[in-house]
């Protein structure tokens, strides 16, 4: 879980960094796009990591032992 937030800190890091040049060149520039195809790589890992913890819990409930108590 702490990976998947350090993935949501860098998207947000990278969020900021293109707003920051937006705001100093007043329009859409190279290092804009470079930033953007970072933010969808990084949303692309979230979206992996997420789905990859999601698997994992769904085999661990379904691998869960099931009994009930005898009264």
């Amino acid at each position: 879980m702490d990976h998947v937030q350090g993935l949501y800190n860098k998207k947000r890091s990278l969020e900021l960094d293109w707003e920051q040049h937006y705001l100093q060149e007043g329009k859409y520039t190279l290092d804009m796009v470079r930033i953007d195809e970072e933010i969808r790589k990084v949303i692309n890992h979230i979206k992996f990591a997420e789905a990859k913890d999601a698997i994992m819990q769904i085999k661990v409930e379904n691998a869960a032992p099931e009994f009930s108590v005898a009264s």
